[in-house]
């Protein structure tokens, strides 16, 4: 049994509030299918998440623009900026224009696998409704006539997307939003919407409601019916859930959304058996690990977990985008791992279906950095005390299942040619060696501190302490 998921078998639950705008409780899986699906995708510790859509025609934020909250999230811009409807005809319209001829997963793909990832988490539907997958139920989608991709062989991009990655060797998941801004049956177009959440009272049209609950359910079964193995299923939009004490309290006018989840995942775990739900925000038994977002905890959580984080300053393709340095990549990476999470890293295709050539650049010099040091990040368990600072520096900690621990060195502006290892931070545990990973310079330890020899300020060192 895995480090934390010893906690699976506990009969309790676990509160949190990690990257979450309110506290939550986590519900142990009780199928052992995806319990032990969730030990092996807890040792993968790194995946690629991609927001993908029309919207990165124009290079603004997925979705939220066309949401009327006043948030700075959805800020509108251009030539209809202040004129709300016309904004979201446009942007409906970018259908019409949508022909990324450039799309080439193959090339994602093995850029990821390269990079040490082992699983993807694909956009198939954000908030905005549109589809980017072939489906029975809109006419919103990268597969219908109005689309000029369509006429593209690799028109079916989540197909395209899974068999390329699958194909790799890397896991499949499907993002999926439960909201849809798109469907008269969560937006009626009789009426203006006023926030992210439905724009008329289901307890009041409750046909118009269970219309919405069918459609959405079939989508969702589609999604893993058609598309090979699903190996995650990772919902978004947590407003969308049964309305308790403890739900998020979204938008202007929260209110109860059942879309029937529960017999929901029945259906799907039989369509693929041992599928991981992530019902994201939503306290139950379907969000099977949890996902603080653009945060890393100071200390191991006591459930499976992933923070996702974007490489650039955005989670769809904005032109520009700011994108972090390697060694900041890394740094998260380790630190997430050392907390015995996983990290979900974004990177964003533009219009034409290309990535920036800085995200492909990371990726390599993150997958340089990992043929290297690996083999403390992947199986491996947290160790305290986790991280301690060494004045020129930082040292990271994890531990692998057989008992060696590791030692990773992330240099500040004054490094210099050497640092020292304080060892007294492992009280139940005598080092003798201190091996370098990138070297193989082996150390031997005599007392409390070891001196080692660093890379200088921007090279991220990795040590095997043994025993």
């Amino acid at each position: 049994m895995k480090y934390c998921f010893t906690f699976l078998i506990l009969s309790f639950s676990f509160s949190f509030s990690i990257a979450q705008e309110h506290e939550q409780k986590y519900f142990p899986v009780q199928d052992t299918l995806v319990q032990q699906k969730l030990e092996e995708w807890q040792d993968y510790k790194f995946g690629l998440l991609m927001h993908w859509g029309p919207y990165s025609q124009w290079g603004v934020v997925e979705s939220w623009s066309i949401c009327p909250e006043d948030e700075d999230w959805c800020r509108r811009r251009g030539e209809f900026a202040n004129d709300y409807y016309g904004y979201v005809k446009a942007y409906e319209r970018l259908q019409t224009t949508f022909n990324p001829t450039k799309f080439d997963p193959e090339k994602w793909a093995l850029a990821a696998k390269n990079a040490g990832m082992k699983y993807v988490v694909f956009t198939t539907k954000h908030h905005d409704g549109f589809c980017m997958f072939n489906s029975s139920q809109t006419d919103y989608s990268v597969t219908n006539d109005n689309c000029p991709f369509s006429r593209n062989e690799k028109s079916n991009v989540t197909l395209q997307v899974f068999n390329a990655f699958r194909n790799q060797g890397i896991w499949t998941g499907a993002y999926f939003s439960k909201p849809d801004w798109h469907h008269p049956d969560y937006w009626d177009p009789a009426f203006p919407p006023y926030d992210r959440n439905p724009n008329y009272d289901p307890a009041k049209k409750p046909e118009k409601w269970k219309s919405y609950v069918e459609f959405t359910q079939n989508q969702i079964l589609e999604l893993l019916t058609n598309y090979g193995k699903v190996d995650l299923l990772w919902l978004d939009g947590g407003w969308v859930q049964p309305f308790t004490e403890t739900s998020p309290k979204w938008g202007y006018k929260p209110m109860h959304q059942d879309i029937g989840l529960d017999s929901l995942v029945v259906k799907a775990r039989k369509l693929q058996p041992g599928l991981i739900v992530v019902d994201r925000a939503v306290e139950g038994p379907n969000q099977n690990y949890l996902t603080p977002e653009q945060k890393i905890p100071n200390e191991p959580l006591p459930y499976p977990w992933e923070s996702c984080m974007t490489m650039g300053d955005s989670w769809s393709y904005v032109p520009n985008d700011n994108y972090k340095s390697t060694k900041t990549l890394l740094t998260n990476l380790c630190l997430i791992v050392s907390r015995g999470g996983n990290y979900l890293l974004n990177v964003a295709p533009d219009a034409n279906g290309e990535w920036d050539s800085i995200a492909y650049q990371r990726l390599e010099e993150i997958g340089a950095w990992m043929k290297i040091n690996s083999e403390a990040i992947y199986n491996t368990k947290p160790v305290a005390p986790y991280e301690q600072e060494a004045g020129s520096g930082k040292w990271i900690f994890t531990e692998e299942k057989h008992g060696a621990r590791y030692a990773i060195f992330i240099p500040n502006e004054k490094t210099t040619k050497t640092v020292k290892l304080d060892l007294s931070v492992f009280p139940d545990y005598r080092v003798r060696t201190a091996t370098c990973l990138k070297n193989g310079a082996v150390t031997k330890v005599k007392g409390r501190f070891v001196e080692l020899k660093v890379g200088g300020k921007d090279e991220i060192l990795v040590w095997k302490l043994v025993g």
